[in-house]
């Protein structure tokens, strides 16, 4: 039976993930207050963009993914609404045109602001959030999810924010986005790699279906590595504060502990999906401490 009250609209819209939108947009804030540029109403026009952009992509892919069958009664995580029959799939889609319709009305008055540069992200982006799981070319379905979620809530997410408050590109503005461009790629690579066998079957060859679960262990470690070591990076290379930057690493490795375990330890899908929130938990904790640092420092 459809119902659509709030408390399943949330499940539709999976507020716990929106920290991979709201963290690389916070670092890019952080850099820009840091180095003496500050305009309070575009932090705010790209901070609601990038959650908007990002909901639009979570009803994208619960849309789509249904359409296609890749959702079904088989499946392991959390709800997908339209396979489970909770909210029409046609409501579905009408609420992803209108999350990312009001994403580009942010993006008018952001464009305005950065010229060219911005228009350019804010076409693509809304492009990709649809693009991930619908069309022949699909990311999510091509292996090609995890370069996607790395660039464009890494680089591109930290970029935009720093360009639309100063105008201009630093070296570690980069460096930030491919730290948090890393950690956030995490995410997906638990998710995926929670849903290899329904995937398989569903025709959805995401990079974990192509790679195997071993292989997605060491992308996983590898990533994480990345985004470790990033801080310290930034603090011998830049003017990002030291202490801070090892205690940023120190404190993101903690946090990291219960995921891994979970990651390397089992084979279940029902365990691999108890390490998605720790792993969100993780990113949050990053752009958070990372970004009170750069403040700070």
């Amino acid at each position: 039976m459809n119902r659509s009250g709030v408390p399943v609209w949330m499940e539709a819209i999976r507020p716990k993930t929106l920290v991979a939108s709201i963290a690389p947009v916070v670092i890019g804030i952080s850099l820009a207050i840091s180095d003496g540029f500050f305009e309070f109403f575009p932090s705010i026009a790209t901070l609601l963009a990038a959650i908007l952009i990002q909901i639009g992509t979570n009803l994208a892919n619960d849309y789509y993914d249904f359409v296609r069958g890749a959702d079904n009664e088989d499946r392991i995580g959390p709800t997908r609404v339209s396979q489970a029959g909770l909210i029409d799939p046609k409501k579905i889609q009408y609420a992803m045109v209108f999350s990312l319709v009001l994403a580009l009305l942010f993006g008018v008055y952001l464009v305005g602001i950065g010229g060219w540069v911005v228009a350019v992200i804010g076409s693509v982006s809304i492009l990709c959030a649809v693009g991930y799981t619908a069309g022949p070319l699909a990311f999510a379905y091509n292996g090609l999810g995890d370069i996607f979620v790395f660039v464009f809530f890494g680089p591109v997410a930290v970029g935009g924010t720093y360009w639309v408050q100063s105008g201009m590109l630093a070296g570690d503005v980069v460096l930030a986005g491919v730290g948090i461009g890393a950690l956030t790629t995490l995410i997906l690579i638990t998710n995926n790699m929670r849903d290899i066998e329904t995937d398989k079957v569903a025709g959805k060859n995401t990079l974990a279906v192509r790679m195997g679960l071993k292989a997605s262990r060491v992308e996983y470690v590898v990533l994480l590595i990345i985004a470790l070591i990033t801080p310290v990076i930034g603090a011998t290379s830049f003017d990002w504060p030291g202490y801070w930057s090892v205690l940023v690493a120190l404190l993101t490795f903690m946090f990291a502990i219960s995921p891994l375990r979970l990651i390397m330890g089992s084979n279940d899908p029902k365990v691999l999906m108890l390490a998605l929130p720790s792993t969100a938990r993780m990113v949050g904790v990053y752009a958070a401490s990372l970004s009170f640092g750069l403040l700070v420092g």
